[in-house]
């Protein structure tokens, strides 16, 4: 249980979800975890309290991804009271869901800003003390809609196929420097979002799900611990799937 033991991580969108999960596991692993949240100080401070007796520990604060020098300021913190920066997993995303006609330009502009935005604003800031020391893993939340498109929901697959190409890309630029850069692509994965939904819904998901059930946010994590571990050390600039086989 001690996979990212030493390591210094920053998690953005930690405090629910997929980000949650991801804390977890990166706090059992023995890792020092920063994670933000942007409004839900509750649930930040009870996912910490969920943590108990785990090797590593965690620490939440309020930063916005998708600004600029709220970015930096997250990064300053890490490094200022971690030390350094080894892992930066970038999960903060939002959805607005509407089909192309009737979708406003704010519906557009949020979505891209919060997905996409953030992940630049986050990586730039975070490679600076990545390079100073030779070494970090940048894990960006992609998805399978970002591979294969949805109806009603053009702007988050858009924000999501550019993590890819700009996951593609950074992993090209700093490799030389031994820092990596992947992507996740989940499918349909097990959240308070999927709970709400009509039994008759779920049911056409699973259909087309060759494991026929939906993930976990625990099965995600594993495969963040792993991306952000040293046993993946020969691995970037790859986006992998983790959706039953949905993308196949």
């Amino acid at each position: 249980m001690t996979l990212l033991k030493g390591k210094v991580c920053l998690i953005t969108g930690g405090s629910r979800g997929i980000g949650a999960g991801i804390v977890s596991k990166f706090v059992a692993e023995g890792a020092t975890v920063f994670f933000t949240y942007m409004s839900s100080s509750d649930r930040a401070e009870q996912l910490i309290a969920s943590l108990g007796d785990l090797p590593g520990k965690a620490i939440a604060f309020q930063s916005d991804a998708s600004v600029f020098a709220s970015a930096e300021a997250a990064v300053k913190k890490v490094v200022d009271e971690g030390g350094r920066l080894d892992v930066l997993v970038n999960n903060a995303g939002i959805t607005r869901d509407n089909l192309m006609l009737r979708m406003s330009e704010d519906q557009w502009d949020e979505v891209v800003q919060a997905n996409l935005k953030s992940v630049f604003n986050l990586s730039k800031h975070a490679l600076r003390p990545m390079l100073k020391n030779r070494s970090g893993s940048i894990i960006n939340m992609s998805s399978v809609v970002g591979v294969f498109g949805n109806a009603g929901q053009a702007n988050y697959a858009a924000s999501k196929a550019g993590i890819i190409g700009f996951t593609k890309s950074l992993a090209k630029e700093v490799g030389s420097r031994s820092i990596r850069c992947n992507a996740i692509a989940p499918g349909y994965i097990e959240t308070e979002m999927t709970d709400v939904l009509d039994e008759k819904v779920k049911e056409s998901f699973l259909s087309n799900i060759p494991l026929n059930r939906m993930g976990t946010t625990e099965e995600i994590a594993d495969l963040t611990a792993f991306l952000a571990s040293d046993k993946s050390c020969y691995i970037t600039g790859q986006v992998i799937s983790i959706c039953g086989g949905l993308n196949t």
